[in-house]
């Protein structure tokens, strides 16, 4: 698992069947550095099954762990968001996303 911000959502109106009802989001992974959360690198999207909204932290998982979720069983998927995140804490400190995540 891995976490990160949600930057946005995706929208497309022609996708697999399989998605359709499916709420698709735009994810910014994020790492610990310095007592802080920042950015790791290009962004994901992935299926939300939990309702997570603009900004929020969350958990997600790729590849053949994303397949294996009851709402994505048989779907061509490789990332989906499995828990949305209160808190982080880390070496006795609570992790925020660094300011320039906002």
């Amino acid at each position: 698992m891995f976490l990160a911000k949600v930057v946005g959502t995706v929208v497309a109106t022609k996708k697999h069947q399989a998605f359709h009802g499916s709420k698709l989001l735009l994810l910014q992974p994020l790492v610990a550095q310095e007592q802080t959360l920042v950015p790791s690198g290009g962004s994901v999207v992935a299926i939300d099954t939990l309702g997570a909204g603009q900004d929020e932290l969350v958990m997600f998982t790729q590849g053949s762990s994303a397949r294996l979720a009851a709402q994505t069983k048989d779907t061509p998927v490789d990332a989906i968001v499995t828990g949305i995140v209160d808190r982080v804490k880390f070496e006795g400190t609570n992790l925020k996303p660094g300011a320039h995540m906002g």
